[in-house]
């Protein structure tokens, strides 16, 4: 089979998904190269109508090839968009990060203080942490719950600048939500410089940082908190130690040469 049939199958197969209620809308650009290439092959419009039929027929009797499809196509699309900010994903502020510094794999967590979905993957962190000698853990704080939140992330970076994140990130989450009180005793558990937290959260230094890991949970479609970057995948949520690991095996495998 020529290239051109090879195009117009594709094309015809992003139209048939399309029409069967996938969310992926067909590319345009897909279908007029499509066009092209049967035209300067010599296919007719009978031609091209019969490879969609084969197309078409083929679907129908292998309907499980549609999520498949849907899926490969998702996955390639997040990983286009988590390479355009893949240096913000994988550079902590500061001292923002745990585990090996120069990990050959970087697990990117975005949370929010005030999450329990958040909370219940500190576990999962620790362990990764603890069995995993050449993984990096990278922070990013994600305030998006209340203004309890966002204050909590600026102590957090507060830490960060003090080389203390960590230890911070594991005492406020036990302290429980977010508040003066809670905030206070979390900065003093991880020993804190407190007037020189207190003096960098009231600069509004972390402001810029704050809305930047914001913009970048929208641009790569976060639906809420916790979500993880590794690799070329976004997980959402409390995915838990087992697919976090996963994921992180995966990262690993896809960095090794071929052969």
């Amino acid at each position: 089979m020529g290239a051109a049939a090879f195009v117009t199958i594709a094309a015809g197969i992003g139209t048939l998904l399309w029409q069967s209620g996938a969310t992926v809308m067909p590319d345009n650009a897909a279908m007029q190269d499509a066009d092209k290439a049967a035209a300067a092959a010599g296919f007719d419009t009978r031609d091209k109508a019969a490879i969609e039929a084969i197309v078409r027929a083929y679907i129908l009797d292998n309907p499980e090839i549609i999520p498949e499809a849907i899926e490969q196509l998702r996955g390639k699309q997040a990983a286009k968009r988590i390479a355009s900010v893949r240096s913000d994903i994988e550079t902590p502020y500061a001292g923002a990060f745990a585990g090996n510094p120069d990990g050959d794999v970087v697990l990117a967590e975005y949370s929010d203080f005030a999450c329990g979905f958040c909370r219940q993957s500190v576990a999962d962190v620790a362990r990764l942490i603890g069995e995993d000698k050449n993984l990096k853990i990278v922070f990013h704080e994600l305030p998006i719950l209340s203004d309890e939140s966002r204050i909590a992330a600026n102590w957090g970076m507060a830490a960060a600048q003090q080389g203390k994140y960590y230890a911070f990130y594991k005492a406020m989450f036990a302290a429980g939500r977010p508040s003066q009180a809670t905030i206070e005793q979390a900065a003093k558990t991880a020993g804190l410089d407190m007037g020189a937290a207190r003096s960098f959260v009231a600069s509004k230094q972390a402001e810029q940082v704050l809305d930047d890991n914001i913009r970048i949970a929208q641009q790569l479609e976060f639906s809420g908190t916790p979500s993880w970057v590794v690799g070329n995948r976004v997980l959402n949520g409390a995915v838990g130690y087992d697919e976090l690991k996963s994921a992180i095996t995966e990262a690993r495998s896809a960095k090794k040469p071929a052969g």
